[in-house]
């Protein structure tokens, strides 16, 4: 598996990915990514701004992820205690294909944005996700982040939801 920077042309694949990871969310009963949320146009602006990572195998995309190196607005304030108060990059929007799902791509992904924070000098990786998406809570804690409380989102279509906020030592 390599990861590469997503570009324009990758843009249907990754919006069908995302497509199904909502479709899953669904099916759990949970609101998040519900409202709009990842959108095309946030697609777009993560390619823009050379945010959104592709793992590819054999030239199929088998997850997405965006990796942020600018802090986060909703990671301000949290109900709780991050790990560390230094500089930290984060991950988000990470979403698997359907029949790549249990083959450990979550975990090479996180692998690999732990990888690219570090060769940028951050001590720390954050990310967030709902209270009650236990298979991704199950991925991150196996990736070796912890829970470190509640953080509640700021903007953009999901302004005001609570979700756990995680964050992972370098």
């Amino acid at each position: 598996m390599e990861f590469i920077l997503a570009k324009a042309e990758h843009l249907e694949e990754m919006c069908r990915i995302t497509s199904e990871a909502k479709a899953q969310l669904k099916r759990l009963g949970l609101d998040q990514w519900q409202k709009g949320y990842p959108s095309r146009e946030v697609w777009e602006e993560d390619i823009k701004n050379q945010m959104a990572w592709l793992a590819v195998e054999d030239e199929n995309v088998l997850g997405v992820f965006a990796f942020q190196t600018t802090p986060d607005v909703s990671y301000g304030e949290i109900d709780g205690k991050w790990l560390t108060d230094a500089p930290y990059a984060s991950m988000h929007r990470v979403c698997v294909s359907d029949e790549s799902k249990g083959k450990g791509v979550a975990g090479q992904m996180f692998a690999h944005g732990f990888s690219m924070a570090e060769k940028l000098g951050f001590g720390s990786v954050r990310i967030d996700t709902h209270p009650g998406n236990m298979p991704m809570q199950r991925a991150l804690k196996k990736a070796g982040f912890v829970p470190c409380g509640t953080i509640i989102l700021k903007g953009g279509s999901e302004d005001g939801d609570a979700r756990i906020a995680f964050e992972r030592i370098l």
